[in-house]
């Protein structure tokens, strides 16, 4: 009895000293959130980029852009130009991302047929990005401290295991830029990269889901070749945009001279 008893108890101990060091070990949400922020997703790039509109009747439009992205030490600049069809050509979108969340990002969009660049206000960004279901915001990386978050729970996508990460404004300022209430993204476990989102929106009563597809290693980097974003109001879609990303090159020669508003009015 006594050999049964103290077993149990050892056993007992075992249990709990591995569920402390489990517990222990366990990511919160915002390490995890650091852990995203800090994923190497290359420097200087190159692509060519589909993107295509969908209303509610399954009508389509297809825009091809070419984007062009230089690493400025923690920051980013990127340069996209539409090059079809005719009605957007030559329209360009230069934004200066800014890693620290002390100063806005910068952001241009040269209109060609008014022959006209302008510059996109911070009350302005959480408006549809060339009719698309996705802001001028949403072309920007989020500031890791604009947000505070909650892990709610653990699942799978795609036969991934992901974490539910809640992320909430941290002021009026955040949530006005973005348009959000709130969003809860789905994190693939191994990657640490975002894979799913959903996104309240203040206005509308309107809700945003997103998905990145294609996940694939381009010269030794994760990335999303495709990204879907709808627009829905009490569970019926409003629109939808998908973002096809190909012929997509890292560690290009980019010359700082092409992320400038000059080079923006001259078009590719």
């Amino acid at each position: 009895m006594f050999r049964i008893r103290h077993f149990t108890t050892i056993f007992a101990c075992s249990v709990l000293l591995l569920t402390c060091i489990n517990t222990a070990q366990a990511l919160t949400a915002r390490e995890i959130m650091e852990k995203v922020d800090a994923r190497d997703d290359g420097d200087n790039l190159t692509a060519d980029v589909e993107m295509i509109l969908i209303d509610k009747k399954d009508n389509r439009r297809v825009r091809k852009m070419k984007v062009f992205n230089k690493d400025k030490g923690r920051d980013t600049w990127k340069l996209q130009f539409f090059i079809s069809p005719a009605d957007v050509k030559d329209t360009g979108f230069l934004t200066y991302d800014y890693y620290e969340g002390e100063r806005d990002d910068d952001q241009w969009l040269y209109l060609p047929d008014l022959h006209k660049t302008k510059r996109i206000a911070s009350s302005d960004k959480s408006s549809a990005f060339m009719g698309s279901d996705f802001s001028y915001a949403d072309m920007t990386r989020r500031v890791l401290d604009e947000w505070s978050y909650k892990l709610l729970k653990e699942s799978e996508v795609n036969g991934h295991k992901v974490w539910l990460i809640e992320a909430l404004p941290i002021s009026k300022v955040v949530e006005d830029r973005y348009g959000f209430t709130k969003s809860v993204i789905f994190i693939r476990q191994d990657l640490f990269m975002g894979v799913r989102a959903v996104h309240w929106l203040k206005e509308g009563k309107k809700i945003k889901y997103q998905e990145m597809l294609g996940i694939e290693q381009i010269d030794g980097i994760w990335v999303s070749t495709e990204s879907r974003m709808k627009t829905t109001k009490n569970k019926v879609t409003l629109h939808k945009t998908v973002m096809k990303w190909t012929d997509i090159k890292y560690n290009q020669e980019l010359d700082d001279a092409l992320f400038t508003v000059r080079r923006l009015e001259k078009g590719i």
